[in-house]
């Protein structure tokens, strides 16, 4: 009976240890997977806003020249 104990409390020790180190891990990946997304998406809008305003100063660039010809 005190050997069924021990053997019980060691496996809990065991799997409780096993479940803290998983816990970490993932939270390792959760966090590492946000950064990346992040980064991404803040690239993303960045590349967009260069593009929009880069047509944006072409359109009125030939609206200037359009303007001037008359």
């Amino acid at each position: 009976m005190l050997l069924n104990k021990i053997l019980l409390g060691a496996g809990l020790a065991v799997v409780m240890s096993g479940c803290a180190e998983l816990k970490e891990a993932g939270t390792a990946i959760g966090h590492a997977t946000r950064d990346t997304t992040t980064a991404i998406g803040h690239a993303t809008r960045d590349t967009t806003k260069a593009i929009g305003h880069a047509s944006r100063d072409a359109v009125n660039s030939v609206k200037e020249d359009l303007s001037s010809e008359d």
